[in-house]
């Protein structure tokens, strides 16, 4: 079968809303380590890892074996009507590290999932539907999930069973905060927090849900403490804080093991997701106990914590703390960030090179303003493939390379994809930037 073959019945039986990367898009047949082979035959280094999912990478020795000891058990599924031994030791490990005291567990299958469940959980803890959300975030594709996403290319619906109020992101390029001195946008994000809750509410507020550093937004993310200015604003009525660590938790972001340890503040519940499966379904909330028991009635998850998806999120866990994954992170991440600020971080075109450990985006505009140039990240995009390289995109205008490689990325390999990435913004430029 032909890869166009495979493009056609593609196209004929699912959604046409369902992207597909690159004008010839890819199907991948292997993987080992930190590199990825299509059909074809050709190796790429992945720099992308599933949307930040194969954070450990692809055919890890001990992660295998861990799943293989749990199939030949004969036990793919129970129910959570049964003890699980896997999920109680899972939630045992997710609650030491979750920094939150006294703290639940409950597991799903997505970051969709989990931000739903915080979200029943806030709105029964507070008996409010109203929810605080930021500009330019992403929390998944449901019905409720979708209602709190700000991000109008990713907001499906225009339909809401949330009554939704909105803060700035503090982004450093665009919108109000962003014509302030860096010192000065915590203040004003603070202020704006009060503002919003007089104007836009009435008062008995659920909770805010935020990204630590935005995702699907391009990586963007307001100064560190933020969140934390955010909390003294919140404590003072009672409001819950979600952080949802979908893309940022377990390491990677370098200097800490979840993104919200960076603001000095301990939410009320973390969402997590994609990298503690290395490519399992696996998520879920971890909460202060009060807040995840009020819950009013019987609920569970049918395939949440199943025990295969937890065998596998028990050996990412012992690899991540036993390999110190979050130092390589900080390590590693640092080759990228750096190499890449020096290398094209004064180029036209060039916005900002932004992001924390192993969670990266280059944001591209045209040159002289701050207009976004999508058509320059796709062609970076692009560029990238053609030079062995898989890259991510995104950003509110689509106009941001993202990378997010898996956290046993060497410094060999940040190098090598780190080169394919300068030539790829380089040629992707104009004969005068490139000259620059």
């Amino acid at each position: 079968m032909t890869a166009d073959d495979l493009l056609a019945r593609h196209r004929a039986v699912l959604p046409s809303w369902m992207p597909l990367y690159y004008d010839e898009p890819l199907e991948l047949v292997a993987g080992q380590g930190r590199r990825v082979t299509d059909a074809q035959g050709r190796t790429y280094l992945d720099f992308f890892g599933g949307v930040l999912t194969n954070s450990i990478g692809y055919d890890i020795p001990e992660i295998r074996a861990a799943v293989e000891r749990q199939l030949r058990t004969g036990i793919v599924h129970t129910s959570t009507l049964y003890l699980i031994r896997q999920q109680v030791e899972l939630a045992e490990k997710v609650a030491r590290l979750s920094g939150i005291p006294d703290a639940r567990v409950f597991f799903t299958n997505s970051g969709t999932e989990a931000n739903e469940a915080a979200l029943l959980m806030a709105t029964n803890y507070r008996r409010s539907q109203q929810i605080l959300a930021v500009r330019n975030s992403y929390h998944g594709r449901s019905y409720a999930t979708i209602g709190i996403t700000g991000n109008r290319g990713w907001s499906a619906s225009p339909l809401n069973p949330l009554q939704v109020a909105w803060l700035h992101s503090g982004e450093r390029l665009r919108g109000l905060l962003a014509r302030l001195p860096e010192a000065d946008r915590i203040d004003a994000a603070v202020e704006d927090l009060r503002e919003v809750l007089a104007t836009q509410t009435s008062g008995d507020v659920a909770c805010l849900i935020a990204e630590p550093i935005q995702g699907v937004g391009g990586f963007v993310h307001g100064p560190d403490g933020l969140l934390a200015g955010w909390r003294k604003v919140l404590d003072e009525h009672g409001i819950l804080l979600i952080s949802d660590e979908v893309q940022t938790g377990w390491g990677r972001t370098g200097t800490h093991f979840w993104g919200y340890q960076a603001h000095g503040v301990t939410p009320d519940m973390i969402t997590f997701a994609k990298g503690v499966g290395n490519g399992f379904a696996l998520a879920g909330v971890v909460g202060r106990a009060e807040v995840v028991e009020s819950v009013p009635a019987i609920s569970f998850s049918t395939f949440g914590g199943n025990p295969i998806s937890a065998a596998a999120g028990n050996a990412v866990l012992d690899y991540l703390l036993d390999n110190d994954l979050q130092a390589n992170a900080d390590r590693v991440g640092a080759i990228l960030n750096e190499g890449l600020r020096a290398a094209v971080g004064g180029l036209p075109g060039v916005a900002e090179v932004r992001g924390k450990g192993l969670m990266l985006g280059c944001e591209f505009v045209h040159p002289g303003t701050a207009v976004p140039d999508p058509g320059r990240a796709t062609q970076v995009f692009e560029a990238c493939r053609a030079g062995g390289l898989l890259v991510g995109k995104g950003g509110l205008y689509g106009n941001v390379v993202r990378m997010g490689p898996p956290l046993t990325l060497t410094e060999e390999e940040a190098r090598e994809g780190l080169a394919i990435l300068v030539d790829a913004i380089r040629s992707g430029g104009t004969a005068g930037e490139v000259a620059a």
